[in-house]
């Protein structure tokens, strides 16, 4: 059993000092403050490993910070349990968020894709605000701690540095460490070990999602177009042809496979599914909103002029001339002198490329964590477990991930907020 602190417990301590633990530290202190009571009469305290909080704020969106996005709504999540993250994206939405950081002094602009940043586009802006706010509430930030174990002692949390220091103990405990993206932050899956040893569950399969795709050697072509960029809609396609998820987005080339935001997002999609079928696998319509049979009609009527003519009015050059030789047309072939077959097998794959992926990059690259915490074993009404009396979970440690754009900084602002109300509420209560 551990020993008697030599200073007095928390009152609240927050493990993970990122987008969700800020959150809920700020929105605690806050509701306290409406409630005309100071936060620094509340020890509240946020806990983190790294030595550099906020790490993935400050990557994010190329380094500018992809706040939240203009729609958020629970289709754009993969989750076990709609209905609950439509529930706490209603409860603190992106326009509460926009207004959120605009009290913070930061304003936020909206881009053509509906993301949003901060009008300086610069992340740094972003967690100043953050850490400025947490500061003026009286937020007690304690880096670089990390937490190897977690135990209960007469109805406190008694938290265990990994180095011997005097264990912190507290009376409230919230499980902000993220998932395993972007281990470098500190989201290392250390979350859910500590989780675990509280009574929770994790989902059977955690895996990188948001990620970049490497291509199989059937594929290897892709890697010869590294550096191009465009729009395509990317399918993923069961073994036996059906297709189960489809996003329409920018799509890069690399030296590895494939990258940018659609990659991207079908890429948890199409990982989940080679867990059970291993023929599972991506198919890119090059020119979307285009069939088959309206490619096939086009290449019928070029006339006289070349196919790579017509082809870079839709596609990049170099990608048209690629395709051209997976089927071993000549690019410089006048349009009339393409055979039927050859015209269809190369619509074909303008429009249902198929496209196999051997792996994707791992959590180093990826930007957010697929499985957690289930989140049926979390109260809808506050983000507080189900299975641990005084603990709350938020952010990306539950079994739930959002497409690219600021969604997932969405859903963490929403869970903070939301735990850290009903924390304040028990706080004021003497629960």
């Amino acid at each position: 059993m551990s020993s008697a602190p030599s200073t007095p417990p928390a009152q609240v301590a927050i493990i993970g000092a990122g987008a969700s633990g800020l959150m809920t530290a700020i929105s605690i202190g806050r509701a306290l403050e409406s409630k005309s009571i100071d936060p620094r009469s509340k020890r509240i305290v946020l806990i983190d490993g790294a030595k550099k909080i906020g790490i993935k704020i400050l990557v994010a969106g190329g380094g500018r910070c992809n706040v939240t996005h203009h729609v958020v709504d629970e289709q754009q999540y993969a989750t076990t349990k709609p209905p609950i993250v439509r529930s706490a994206l209603k409860r603190f939405s992106a326009q509460d968020s926009i207004e959120f950081f605009e009290e913070l002094g930061v304003t936020l602009k909206q881009e053509e894709t509906g993301k949003l940043f901060p009008i300086t586009d610069d992340a740094h802006t972003v967690l100043h605000a953050l850490l400025d706010e947490a500061d003026r509430l009286g937020i007690q930030i304690i880096r670089p701690w990390r937490v190897d174990r977690i135990e209960q002692v007469n109805d406190r949390f008694v938290i265990h540095s990994d180095n011997d220091q005097e264990p912190i103990h507290a009376e409230r405990l919230v499980l902000a460490t993220g998932g395993m993206a972007l281990p470098k932050s500190g989201s290392d899956g250390h979350g859910y070990t500590i989780a675990q040893s509280l009574g929770h569950s994790i989902s059977p399969n955690i895996f990188p999602a948001l990620v970049p795709l490497v291509v199989d050697p059937r594929s290897d072509w892709i890697r010869e177009l590294s550096g191009i960029s465009t729009n395509a809609t990317i399918h993923a396609v069961s073994s036996t042809g059906k297709r189960f998820k489809s996003f329409t987005n920018d799509l890069l080339c690399t030296h590895f496979g494939l990258s940018g935001p659609g990659p991207m997002d079908i890429s948890r999609y199409l990982a989940s599914a080679k867990l059970s079928d291993k023929g599972a696998h991506l198919q890119i319509n090059w020119i979307p909103d285009h069939t088959f049979e309206q490619i096939d009609q086009q290449l019928a009527q070029i006339g006289k002029p070349q196919i790579v003519t017509h082809l870079r009015s839709l596609i990049p050059e170099r990608l048209a001339r690629s395709l051209c030789e997976q089927v071993q047309v000549d690019p410089t072939t006048a349009g009339h002198s393409l055979m039927r077959e050859q015209r269809r097998t190369l619509a074909h794959l303008l429009t249902q490329c198929d496209i196999y992926i051997q792996s994707d990059r791992g959590f180093t690259h990826a930007e957010v964590t697929a499985g957690g915490v289930p989140i049926e074993e979390i109260n809808r009404k506050d983000f507080a477990s189900r299975c641990c009396e005084r603990l709350w979970l938020v952010g990306e440690i539950l079994d739930v991930d959002g497409r690219i754009g600021g969604f997932n900084f969405q859903w963490a602002w929403s869970t903070g907020f939301i735990a850290g109300n009903a924390i304040a509420k028990s706080l004021t209560q003497g629960d």
